[in-house]
């Protein structure tokens, strides 16, 4: 499958701290506990396609700093091609992490995205690689908004992950939902039962599938085609590191699947397993297993 990928690429600094929340203290040597790599949604997904064995074409904006010259060495290193990432940032954004150690998955994320929001993308020039895709994953920044139209004009499969949201009409993410075929989001911030929830925004909006990530809790989704909802617990194979990136590892896997035939439920279940797999490793866009790992630990797992 040919995806085209638009979404934020920074860099990321994970801290592995004791608990939270965290205690003052002067400072502290957590060994081997801070990781700084290249991350972002949209190298996320991308890295998690590419390793299931999809073609990529990525999407982004970046700075012209050294931040910058990380990110394009690292793209060059894992063979995505830079054409569509374009230099006109003040500078390029980062994050920081904060995460627990231990299968209970909590972390903190700070996200400075410079002036990204403020930023267009060059449609004319990425126009040509939405016609040639057969998926577009358009992450909910704002420079995508103007591709929205353009790739469902195309005919196109349009699929999001709205992350965090408690009202489905979300101002910022309207026109994200509005679009998707296939819409993700976390339970992190919803005000009511994720079965309510999910109910109301399959009420509002036309997307084929929405799933909504319930974290150590599993997943549940919506199916049009069939009008069901469906609730699956998590895949628990122990040895969690870092949960950042779950939720990309989720909404990749299940595009990955979905779109090479599987039903929704089998999609799903594959996923979650690889969700799995990947969050054993500390960093947004480390850890992704291979077709061949999913299925290894698939045939013997029961949901």
């Amino acid at each position: 499958m040919k995806y085209f990928v638009s979404g934020l690429v920074n860099v990321e600094t994970n801290l592995r701290i004791r608990s939270f929340p965290v205690a003052y203290y002067p400072i502290d040597y957590p060994f081997f506990g801070i990781d700084s790599s290249i991350s972002g949604v949209g190298y996320n997904i991308a890295m998690a396609a590419k390793t299931l064995g999809d073609e990529i074409t990525l999407s982004t904006l970046i700075g012209k700093d050294n931040e910058a010259d990380r990110i394009r060495a690292k793209l060059d290193a894992s063979g995505i091609s830079r054409e569509y990432v374009f230099e006109t940032l003040d500078c390029t954004p980062v994050s920081i992490i904060l995460y627990e150690p231990g299968d209970g998955g909590r972390r903190q994320i700070y996200c400075d995205l410079k002036n990204i929001q403020d930023m267009s993308i060059d449609t004319e020039r990425v126009k040509t690689a939405v016609y040639a895709s057969d998926i577009c994953v358009l992450c909910n920044t704002n420079f995508n908004r103007a591709l929205l139209p353009i790739a469902k004009a195309a005919g196109k499969q349009i699929a999001t992950d709205v992350h965090v949201i408690s009202d489905i009409y979300d101002p910022f993410n309207r026109d994200f939902m509005e679009y998707a075929d296939i819409l993700f989001l976390s339970d992190e911030d919803i005000p009511c039962r994720p079965e309510q929830f999910l109910t109301e925004l399959k009420n509002a909006y036309k997307a084929r599938f929405i799933a909504i990530g319930l974290g150590s809790e599993g997943v549940i989704f919506y199916e049009r085609a069939t009008d069901t909802i469906t609730r699956l617990p998590v895949c628990n194979i122990g040895g969690v590191v870092n949960t950042v990136g779950a939720g990309d590892a989720l909404f990749t896997a299940f595009n990955h699947y979905y779109f090479n035939g599987c039903s929704a439920v089998e999609a799903m279940k594959r996923a979650e397993v690889f969700a799995a797999l990947k969050i054993r490793h500390a960093g947004g866009a480390v850890g992704f297993p291979s077709e061949q790992q999913v299925q290894d630990i698939f045939a013997n797992y029961i949901f």
